[in-house]
């Protein structure tokens, strides 16, 4: 690191600012003197791993090295655990993608564990995907922090309350169950195998649904019953049983480390519980398309801190978020104005479309009424393309209006194209709001929103997906500190 001048006496200032914080779990956010965040990092003592950065003899690394030229001061985020700091790391690097992260900007995610309570005998799955169309009706719990540890809990938990963990179609009416051979699991009595109508429907319902209270509850006289059995075994010179023991009983304690669905943790995972494919066929339907939808952008506008106002439209490829095509843009237009702010993003979004150099969406969503659509249209009206399928969609009574008819579209909510149109709005809400309401709630606000990024930059390894500032030829992104 070659330092500036003035760099010594920032770097001094950072370090007592670290030693200052208080002792506790947290996550703290680095911004350079543009007041954009640049790196985010968990921490399970905020002043020990933050002063470690500025210590004089402090190496961080290949990647991370380079960072110290440029960070100018810190933002600190406290949470009441280290499970809660782990998936606020997470979620606030999704969603702002700082340029000197490495790690969890891709679209991995914490897992969860589905009881199928919907089935008439249900299953115990840990899963990265509940959305998916076979855990609907399910009891989802988490995200988990740790996958390893939630398997550990849940092959220990089989031997207490003897779920299936098997894919299979179980169904009581099913006469060929009594032929059915089961798996290994029946033998060795970790299961009671319905498979094989070793089991009535009533008795092994009644298992399931104590292991859910199980999961709900503290666990506390299971985990005080292994601890003894551990000093037991222990005192008795046995210490490979007592530490299979610990093993299990540290897995079990993970179980707590947990955050809860509809949290926001992992909205990504959490808000799609729709078939995509029926979704598109069924939008297109409606639509009166000829070509079958592939993708889909949707616009949003969100106010911020009460005064700051910024758009965010996010793209869907085949009815699946597609991440490196998010943006968000700073309104330099009336912010108290919905159709100004529309137009604004609008016309600066598909300004490149609109000349013949990119391709429009098959189908572009306005959130908002029938104001919202023509304001939209008349920023498309001054291009030079034909435009694409421009539609809104309208909160409380989510109505959907198009250009080509002055009557709205009024669908069954349970109709696949609008649950679909519903999934892609939320999602770009979410997406302008959700770094705002974190910081929100650990009332750790106070900076401008949407600084400009210098356009000149180290080459790093920087994803796509961030904000636009307004004054940038081309909207790329911008990872302002209180922009999502």
């Amino acid at each position: 690191m070659t330092d500036t001048p003035e760099a010594p006496d920032r770097l001094q200032r950072l370090l007592e600012k670290a030693r200052a914080l208080p002792r506790v779990h947290g996550v703290y956010l680095m911004k350079d003197p543009a007041g954009v965040v640049i790196y985010v990092g968990k921490a399970s003592c905020l002043p020990d791993r933050v002063s470690s950065y500025f210590v004089p003899s402090t190496a961080l690394g290949v990647r991370k090295q380079p960072m110290l030229e440029v960070v100018d001061d810190f933002d600190v985020i406290e949470c009441e655990s280290e499970w809660e700091a782990l998936l606020t790391e997470n979620r606030l690097i999704k969603d702002i993608h700082p340029r000197f992260n490495a790690r969890l900007t891709d679209d991995k995610t914490f897992p969860y564990l589905a009881i199928t309570l919907q089935d008439e005998f249900p299953g115990v799955f840990v899963t990265r995907e509940p959305q998916a169309p076979e855990f609907k009706g399910a009891k989802i719990f988490g995200p988990f922090t740790s996958v390893y540890a939630l398997r550990e809990s849940v092959l220990l938990l089989q031997r207490v309350f003897k779920f299936r963990t098997c894919h299979l179609d179980i169904r009581e009416a099913d006469e060929g169950r009594k032929y059915f051979r089961p798996c290994l699991l029946y033998p060795i009595k970790q299961c009671t195998a319905p498979c094989a109508a070793k089991v009535g429907k009533e008795e092994y319902r009644r298992d399931v649904e104590q292991f859910v209270r199980f999961l709900e509850s503290k666990r506390s006289v299971m985990l005080r019953q292994m601890k003894q059995e551990m000093e037991e075994a222990s005192a008795e010179l046995n210490f490979e049983r007592a530490a299979t023991l610990r093993d299990q009983y540290r897995a079990i304690e993970k179980l707590e480390e947990r955050g809860a669905v509809g949290e926001g943790w992992q909205p990504e995972s959490e808000s799609f519980s729709i078939d995509p494919r029926k979704g598109l066929v069924s939008l297109q339907k409606t639509l009166e398309m000829n070509e079958p939808i592939r993708c889909v952008e949707c616009i949003d506008i969100a106010h911020l801190q009460g005064g700051e106002t910024v758009g965010s439209k996010v793209c869907f490829i085949d009815g699946r978020p597609f991440k490196n095509e998010y943006r968000r843009y700073k309104i330099t237009s009336d912010q108290n104005d919905d159709y100004a702010s529309i137009r604004e993003v609008v016309s600066r979004r598909y300004r490149e479309a609109g000349k013949g150099m990119e391709l429009y969406p098959d189908v572009i969503i306005i959130d908002g009424g029938l104001g919202q659509l023509h304001a939209a249209l008349e920023a498309l009206n001054q291009l030079d393309i034909k435009l694409p399928m421009v539609i809104s969609l309208a909160k409380k009574e989510e109505l959907i209006y198009t250009a080509a008819e002055s009557a709205p579209i009024r669908l069954s909510r349970n109709n696949h194209g609008l649950r679909l149109c519903q999934a892609i709005r939320d999602e770009a809400h979410r997406f302008a709001q959700h770094y705002h309401h974190i910081l929100r709630r650990k009332k750790t606000l106070g900076e401008q929103l949407g600084v400009k990024r210098k356009k000149k930059r180290p080459q790093l390894n920087i994803p796509a997906g961030e904000a636009a500032t307004p004054e940038s030829k081309t909207d790329e992104p911008d990872a302002s500190s209180g922009e999502v």
